[in-house]
């Protein structure tokens, strides 16, 4: 793609037009925070002139400097060329009000868990100054973990991942929102390294993408870490890990709450006689499902 010379736009609003029909003629794939040309096309550009990201409309006629054009041209260049998430361009995702900092050491946040921490999962959880302990499992960025500490106040929070690197990011974010004291960092295999302990509510957004959509993944995907994508054939070993375990690592009263993307069949196949709880979100009662202790597959007495 060849960069036009900024003496050919004047306005945001004349680079704002550029961007979508550009966006739209590259056949581009928007799941990392936005869901249409239009609105990531108007985010690269607030974002990149340090302009506030809900206020476009004063600013659309406002006149452009040379060097503004400039870099706003080689955002809309590289998000093109090169399919680079708009997330990674800036190194900023958002759930909800709240910011991370991302790269791609991790995926990019976009789990529907986050939503459900906002009502402190109600029902399921009646008083949640009794939750104390929480684990979550395969933080990445810390996202979940930051919000669990944000929305249960009273909690300490366990943040496991395989990755370094995504520890990293992570222990970042958690720096920024000044929750150190509050979310302690593990380098684990899932369970493994945790010994025995228990926890009140153990969250995760686990690796669930089957073998077969992994090979047809948009190139956007591509960029993100693959082992934090990938989970075999039917995208359930993960998930089956934590379900084996989740038991000897929660509190009798204890609650697990899994994403699973689109394998809700494919999980209650596997599973025929557990009576999982699909929680609902914006997007439907498919992707996140509940258990309590004593509803998981080998739990045992405590």
């Amino acid at each position: 793609m060849t960069l036009h010379t900024p003496l050919e736009f004047e306005s945001i609003r004349d680079l704002l037009r550029y961007a979508v029909t550009q966006f739209n003629k590259a056949n581009l794939h928007f799941g990392h925070g936005s869901s249409n040309a239009y609105d990531e096309a108007a985010y690269l550009i607030l974002k990149t002139l340090s302009l506030p990201l809900d206020q476009l409309e004063p600013f659309l006629d406002a006149r452009l400097l040379k060097s503004e054009c400039d870099q706003i041209l080689h955002v809309i260049d590289r998000r093109i060329k090169d399919r680079i998430p708009a997330a990674y361009l800036t190194q900023e995702a958002w759930l909800g009000e709240y910011r991370f900092y991302v790269d791609e050491r991790v995926i990019v946040p976009r789990s529907f868990i986050a939503e459900l921490l906002q009502t402190q999962l109600a029902p399921w959880v009646v008083e949640p100054d009794r939750i104390t302990n929480i684990l979550d499992m395969c933080t990445g960025s810390g996202c979940l973990a930051i919000l669990s500490a944000l929305y249960f106040e009273y909690a300490q929070i366990d943040a496991v991942d395989i990755s370094k690197p995504a520890l990293e990011v992570a222990h970042k974010n958690i720096d920024h929102y000044g929750l150190e004291k509050r979310i302690n960092l593990i380098a684990s295999d899932l369970f493994s390294s945790l010994k025995n302990k228990r926890y009140d509510l153990i969250i995760s957004n686990p690796p669930y993408v089957n073998a077969k959509s992994m090979s047809q993944l948009p190139k956007e995907y591509q960029h993100e870490p693959q082992n934090a994508l990938s989970s075999g054939i039917d995208g359930l070993d993960a998930t089956r890990k934590i379900l084996e375990s989740a038991a000897d690592h929660l509190t009798e009263d204890g609650l697990l709450v899994v994403e699973i993307g689109h394998n809700r069949e494919a999980l209650e196949h596997a599973y025929p006689s557990t009576p999982f709880n699909w929680l609902e979100t914006h997007a439907g009662n498919e992707f996140v499902f509940l258990l309590q202790r004593n509803q998981l597959p080998n739990n045992k007495t405590l």
